[in-house]
């Protein structure tokens, strides 16, 4: 994919390419604070923008009505400039949803959203989740003592996966599909010939769900979201679809690098693992800590400037395009203190934006927040002595600009 982008004359010289590969997210995070609150950047694909990386700007640019999520807003969309088959497209443009437009209209199909989700149906799927976990936990106890195993393929992924699903009414066999697709979705490597066949794949996967729902109601989200009205209002097909995709992504993406990402910061943290295993620190801790500290989400793609927007000392300009690094924000020291860099189960408060703020904060955050709380505990008081398998510095991240995620978890349960 070429890009028609002069990096340097729409930058500048401080202007800082985000890596594909994601060798070193906590060097890069380092180095966008380091730019200050509002800092230019290039998104693998050669795009430029901005980046929100300190913790009060980002907080009040989140609830600015003057930054919008309607991409024909973006000066660079408008002219032409980002090709159909960049490998982001899909996370910057993924069709209408709550995700993808502000005000009124936001409002209205959140509130259509929120008849759904209720908090009553996330509760219900705690009794699921305790059995599914302690269903995985039962074979990976199976397996020789001693040996490695990927924590992420045998546990932290299929769980939030299999809630997801049976949350979203998806058949356990769509599920390896899913993961392909999504996989190259999140991925900045894959190949441009192959994105717009990709987000075709994923559209048809999704409008099948939906239409087998219409067609056979479940006491599933999909159904609720068939049936959500409000004074005579309803959600489209192509609402409820979009609205779909993004709750199972979302959904399973998080929770997956929550889970991991806990694990290797105990694994990392022995004094701090032990502190929890004492019962002197609650899991609520290790959970918010891991939010802040080491993030699942790193950079959220990305909202627009509909007017010019002061942010500290600098400007955000009209028309220019702007992502949310909440990698760099979970450790502004403006925030968090001097210890802003350090692993602390103990912190507190502990007010981090890991799941957003304002109008367009996460909704499957307490689902997350949910399955962390069953899952964590469980793997602990069942493996206490869990270790990784290599040294931090050996696990590898995923090339996924979005995602705090590995490509495995090698551990070793005894």
């Amino acid at each position: 994919m070429s890009c028609p982008y002069d990096h340097t004359a729409a930058s500048g010289a401080d202007v800082i390419d985000l890596d594909p590969f994601v060798t070193d997210l906590d060097g890069e995070s380092a180095r966008l604070r380091a730019a200050g609150p509002l800092a230019r950047v290039v998104l693998p694909g050669g795009v430029p923008c901005f980046a929100v990386t300190h913790h009060a700007e980002a907080r009040k640019l989140l609830t600015d009505p003057r930054l919008v999520k309607d991409i024909d807003v973006w000066g660079a969309w408008q002219r032409g400039e980002i090709p159909l088959d960049w490998p982001l497209i899909g996370l910057a443009n993924p069709g209408k949803s709550m995700l993808t437009v502000d005000g009124e209209e936001h409002r209205r199909l959140r509130g259509l959203v929120a008849q759904a989700l209720t908090a009553r149906r996330v509760e219900r799927l705690r009794a699921g989740i305790e059995a599914l976990t302690t269903e995985m936990l039962d074979r990976l106890a199976e397996r020789p003592a001693d040996e490695t195993v990927d924590l992420k393929a045998e546990f932290a992924y299929p769980l939030p996966m299999n809630v997801v699903c049976e949350l979203m009414g998806v058949e356990r066999a769509d599920q390896p599909r899913m993961k392909e697709l999504f996989d190259k979705f999140f991925s900045t490597q894959t190949p441009p010939e192959e994105v717009p066949q990709m987000m075709a794949d994923l559209g048809a996967l999704f409008s099948g769900i939906v239409a087998g729902k219409k067609e056979a109601p479940g006491d599933d989200l999909t159904s609720a979201l068939i049936e959500a009205s409000e004074d005579g209002d309803r959600l489209t097909t192509e609402e409820i679809t979009n609205t779909l995709q993004l709750m199972v992504a979302a959904g399973h993406e998080t929770t997956i690098s929550l889970i991991v990402n806990a694990v290797v910061a105990l694994s990392t943290h022995p004094e701090q693992r032990d502190l929890v295993l004492k019962g002197e620190v609650p899991w609520e801790n290790v959970i918010e800590e891991t939010l802040r500290w080491s993030t699942p989400t790193s950079h959220v793609l990305i909202r627009f400037a509909a007017e010019d927007i002061e942010v500290g000392d600098r400007v955000l300009p009209k028309g220019e395009g702007l992502i949310v690094s909440f990698g760099a924000i979970g450790r502004d020291e403006a925030q968090f203190g001097p210890t802003a860099g350090d692993f602390d189960v103990t912190r507190t408060p502990n007010r981090h934006i890991s799941f957003g703020h304002g109008p367009h904060v996460c909704p499957g955050a307490a689902l997350s927040r949910l399955e962390a709380s069953v899952a964590l505990p469980a793997l602990y008081a069942r493996f206490p002595e869990l270790r990784l398998a290599v040294p931090r510095e050996e696990l590898r991240n995923k090339p996924v600009v979005t995602q705090n995620d590995l490509f495995d978890l090698p551990v070793v349960l005894a």
